[in-house]
């Protein structure tokens, strides 16, 4: 997320083995979004901008990949009944939530 490329384009690029890793639990996919807000952070991005790019990072995950945990699952089954704007709401708390777990 933190990085010029699209996010999008990030993800799509990660291997399966990686995939896995990241989505193996719900604290490891956390700790993973966590790094790349910090990292955005750093960059000077905004919260608003932040937010933006875990949209479209989520937008990816609920087209392309399947839940592989419960917390996912629900994550995926919320994204999917939200309209745009639940869904800027949703990825704001997801990015609220990532920062957290760098305190």
């Amino acid at each position: 997320m933190a990085n010029n490329r699209e996010p999008e384009k990030q993800v799509k690029e990660l291997t399966e083995e990686k995939k896995d890793e990241i989505m193996a639990s719900f604290s490891q996919f956390r700790d993973y979004l966590g790094d790349k807000v910090e990292k955005g952070e750093k960059m000077g991005l905004s919260e608003e901008a932040l937010t933006k790019n875990a949209k479209r990072v989520a937008d990816y995950l609920a087209e392309h990949e399947e839940p592989r945990n419960r917390e996912e699952k629900l994550l995926n089954e919320m994204w999917n009944a939200a309209n745009e704007d639940e869904r800027k709401h949703v990825a704001h708390v997801l990015v609220k939530l990532a920062d957290e777990t760098n305190k």
